[in-house]
């Protein structure tokens, strides 16, 4: 497939959820192409209280250590643990597809808004919180009605830099608006990259409101931004020139600098909390939601914490834990350091596909 297809086969995936349940945007540095898999046979192990035998749990996830904490999973509880690794936006799709007769059992991706508006479509378990004792970062990105379940934070977007190129980045957003920076910033396209919706939803958020939000991005658009599809194209442009200021997913920014070190990544106030988060299909059998819900806790679980932090090292896991007693990889800095806001995802989940759409037309193109 050429990449001109596989560009047009990605908007048009995006196209499609956004008519479903407003959410749209295929995420980078979050999984990769796609892959099913089994986690594979276990020994003696634990199976779901009140069941003569565990079904399998098939898990939908967008995060580069799943297919690791699948396999741990099973290896602890016996469950037999299928796993679907794909972008955001295609496991998006897919489970709008499936809407009348779900395939998954859990799904695991960055960013709460679509989850909000799954939510709001009655497609996702209620009431459910693992019992374990979150900071207050993880606290405040804990929906009201329980209804999925936050599992770690990276930001969006923050500003990476080449220090020898740029020894003085931007120090506020509108900074990027002068003359010094014509030319120089680079962002991701929101309606291809997951992460990146979150990122202008809360821009909007904090500049207080719809017109606002759309000057500010008309703004960088009169003083020649760049939109790129994902992360690795936004890096690719800086690490060669193109632009001195990439604007993308802390995790994407981090991970390049543990292989360059003149790659350094800084947080403007503010950036936008992105949580990664795991939701159960209200539509599985009681056994499979009872599975589910035993994932989540794993996941949530010392054991689990550690798996998230070791299982993709260079990658997804340069996140902040929301587990207290928890610690981030040395690589990130003390996340009270950086000036964060959560947005509110009910308000912003059910308008991905209006300001998507809104983007496409009058920055993109």
């Amino acid at each position: 497939m050429s990449i001109q297809t596989a560009v047009s086969a990605r908007r048009r995936a995006a196209v499609a959820l956004a008519a479903g349940i407003a959410v749209a945007g295929l995420a980078t540095g979050c999984g990769g192409s796609a892959r099913a898999s089994s986690a594979g046979s276990a020994s003696a192990a634990s199976t779901t209280s009140g069941s003569s035998a565990p079904v399998p749990l098939v898990v939908y996830s967008a995060q580069g250590y799943d297919k690791a904490m699948v396999t741990a999973f099973q290896k602890a509880t016996g469950i037999p643990t299928k796993l679907v690794d794909d972008s955001t936006g295609p496991l998006l799709a897919r489970v709008q597809a499936e809407r009348g007769n779900p395939k998954w059992g859990v799904l695991w991706v960055d960013g709460d808004e679509a989850f909000a508006s799954m939510d709001q479509a009655g497609m996702l378990v209620k009431g459910f919180e693992p019992n374990v004792r979150l900071n207050a970062a993880g606290q405040a990105v804990v929906p009201a009605d329980k209804s999925y379940v936050p599992t770690g934070l990276t930001v969006t977007a923050a500003l990476v830099y080449d220090a020898t190129k740029t020894p003085n980045p931007p120090t506020s957003w509108q900074e990027l608006l002068t003359p010094a920076w014509k030319g120089q910033i680079g962002m991701n396209d929101p309606s291809v990259s997951g992460p990146t919706y979150p990122f202008v939803a809360g821009m909007f958020s904090q500049l207080g409101g719809t017109s606002q939000g759309e000057a500010f991005y008309s703004g960088l658009k009169s003083n020649g931004l760049h939109v790129f599809q994902t992360n690795g194209d936004t890096l690719h442009a800086l690490q060669t020139g193109q632009i001195k200021v990439a604007l993308i997913q802390s995790s994407a920014g981090l991970a390049a600098g543990t292989k360059n070190h003149n790659i350094r990544t800084t947080y403007l106030p503010k950036v936008t909390s992105l949580p990664s988060v795991i939701g159960i299909d209200a539509k599985a059998s009681a056994q499979e939601q009872a599975e589910a819900e035993q994932f989540a806790s794993f996941v949530l679980s010392a054991q689990g914490q550690q798996v998230m932090l070791t299982g993709d090292q260079n990658g997804d896991s340069l996140y902040w834990p929301i587990v207290q007693g928890v610690s981030p990889q040395a690589a990130l800095p003390p996340l009270s350091s950086v000036p964060t806001q959560a947005i509110d995802p009910k308000t912003w989940g059910p308008q991905e596909g209006t300001i998507n759409t809104w983007f496409t037309d009058t920055i993109v193109h």
